[in-house]
């Protein structure tokens, strides 16, 4: 069997951790690819259209499935504004498509503030509030490996994610432009791009298919692998489903 070319874009903060149950399922049908941040120059999120190629730049020519989860999902929209000839499937899981409005570049840059300040690990105990729900707070596997995750991802990158993050602009008016098979994945209670978020983005695109899962938050991959990897495998699998 011919194995699909599949791209996965890590969020802020996300190493290949990110995806690592997905690698693991998802090998039998795909050859998969997960930039891994630390490998990239910082200057790469000086600008979106620079983050974006420097990710493409990581696949080998031709098509390939992409997806990405919260900051990934915005860098594969990115992607889509001068790749989308090669992106045969689009996967977007819990991300967001607005631009950013004063209060909340506020924010973000109070985040890389603290940050420089040598508070990381405080900004990281704001950050797993949002990605994880109080629910999942007791896991500690799971706590542990998110983490885990966010410090090998480190401060510096984490910064430039975050300016980077302050300056997206709109994205929802290119939604309707992309035709590809896409699907758009949430967790119920995800307190970082919330349902709605999501829910707009699939009434952006045409044919997609908005798909929710229970008991989650922020990071599907991570907190619901064996759902998320069934919902990968039948967009990856099924030739039924079109756009």
């Amino acid at each position: 069997m011919t194995k699909t070319p599949l791209l996965l874009v890590p969020g802020m903060l996300c190493s290949p951790r990110l995806y690592a149950p997905q690698v693991h399922a998802l090998s039998d049908v795909a050859e998969i690819v997960v930039p891994d941040w630390r490998q990239a120059p910082l200057s790469i999120f000086d600008s979106w259209d620079s983050t974006a190629r420097w990710v493409l730049d990581r696949m080998p020519p031709g098509p390939f499935a992409l997806a990405g989860l919260s900051l990934g999902g915005m860098i594969s929209i990115e992607i889509m504004q001068f790749a989308a000839d090669r992106v045969t499937k689009l996967a977007l899981l819990d991300t967001g498509m607005r631009g950013q409005n004063e209060t909340e570049q506020a924010i973000r840059r109070a985040r890389i503030r603290l940050t420089s300040e040598g508070r990381f690990e405080l900004v990281l105990g704001l950050q797993l509030a949002r990605f994880l729900p109080a629910y999942r707070l007791t896991d500690k596997k799971l706590v542990d490996e998110v983490m885990a995750m966010c410090l090998e991802t480190g401060a510096e990158i984490y910064k430039r994610q975050e300016e980077l993050a302050a300056s997206r602009v709109d994205r929802r008016p290119d939604l309707p432009t992309i035709k590809c098979r896409s699907i758009v994945v949430c967790g119920r209670d995800d307190a970082a791009t919330p349902l709605a978020f999501s829910e707009e983005i699939a009434a952006g695109i045409k044919g997609s298919e908005l798909i929710v899962i229970d008991g989650c938050g922020h990071l599907v991959t991570m907190e619901k692998p064996e759902e998320t990897n069934a919902i990968l495998r039948r967009w990856l699998t099924d030739s039924s489903l079109r756009a």
